[in-house]
């Protein structure tokens, strides 16, 4: 029997085919729109970043990536809404230490921050301020650990609720320092700095987007960035290492995830298209405006994510629970 040479490379494709299903999802994906899930309302840091990050990878996959607001419950919700996802790279999770880190030791959650997803790329972080009311009396950190030490359970700092990065930034920063004070509870972030502006709480570790401005203008004091590295927005604040207190960091990172299951070559795709926008100059001022910086390249991997991820549970997850923090 004779095959013709055209039915006889049609047989022959067909029969490849089988045997390199990832070449051929890898070519296919995205066929339609990607879903970026910000698990906290618009409007908000981790709003914007998605919008951001989404706007440039659009050019890297060919296809829209849209962002959707999925708020509440602390940013359980949308986490856990892009844990029930298909696993098929259509649904992603911008989720951040809160939601993937000090969630995981104060909540019940209905899912696994470390099993039930597949991480992608780590993106950016902004550090922890500590910052006071411009009448504070002490002009650097040590007087303020100082004047804290001098005043036990006397002085106050303005927290955005119990379980927030603020607070436990402050039961951080009370262990390592061996001060007490008194955490004030506020609805957000504009009306906690509203206080502080007025003199009504005494201090705040907060971000540099709330922050920062006002530490250029004068209406505050900035004590210490909270992390290695001194931040562009405000260049004359020294890091903690510097003001006296080393060691005292902490991040609030953002990191990009899908559901458990989704193949390997797709979450390759999706990280190589992350990587292409944060390397992008106009986003990676975009991000630096928003007081965020980027990691480098070799902790942008799916690998890398992971392992920061575990140490940083690891790391706060015993200060979270020696400080009995529950929120039913």
């Amino acid at each position: 029997m004779t095959i013709s040479r055209r039915k006889f490379l049609n047989m022959a494709a067909s029969a490849t085919l089988p045997a390199l299903p990832g070449i051929a999802r890898a070519q296919t994906y995205p066929a339609r729109p990607i879903t970026l899930v910000a698990p906290f309302p618009a409007g908000g840091p981790v709003d914007t970043i998605c919008r951001i990050l989404g706007e440039h990878m659009h050019a890297s996959l060919g296809q829209p990536v849209l962002v959707e607001n999925t708020a509440g419950a602390a940013g359980s919700l949308g986490v856990g809404r892009v844990a029930r996802a298909a696993p098929d790279g259509y649904t992603l999770i911008v989720g951040q230490w809160s939601t993937h880190v000090a969630n995981a030791a104060i909540y019940k959650l209905p899912y696994d921050t470390l099993t039930d997803f597949e991480p992608i790329a780590l993106l950016s972080s902004n550090p922890g301020l500590i910052v006071g009311r411009k009448n504070l009396p002490a002009n650097d950190l040590k007087e303020l650990i100082a004047w804290l030490k001098a005043n036990p359970e006397k002085a106050t700092q303005g927290t955005q609720g119990i379980g927030g990065v603020g607070h436990i930034a402050g039961i951080f920063f009370q262990r390592e320092t061996g001060t007490r004070y008194q955490f004030i509870p506020y609805r957000g972030g504009t009306p906690m700095m509203q206080d502080l502006l007025a003199g009504q709480v005494d201090m705040l570790i907060d971000t540099p987007t709330l922050s920062a401005p006002q530490i250029r203008a004068g209406a505050i004091k900035g004590y210490a960035v909270m992390s290695k590295t001194r931040l562009a927005a405000v260049p004359d604040l020294p890091t903690v290492d510097e003001a006296g207190v080393p060691g005292l960091y902490l991040l609030q990172w953002n990191a990009v995830w899908a559901p458990k299951g989704t193949p390997h070559d797709i979450v390759m795709k999706l990280n190589q298209a992350i990587v292409r926008a944060i390397a992008d100059p106009s986003v990676r001022q975009r991000l630096a405006d928003l007081g965020q910086t980027i990691y480098p390249a070799d902790q942008q991997t799916p690998e890398a994510l992971a392992a920061f991820q575990k140490a940083e549970m690891e790391k706060w997850g015993p200060i979270i629970a020696s400080a009995n923090i529950k929120v039913e």
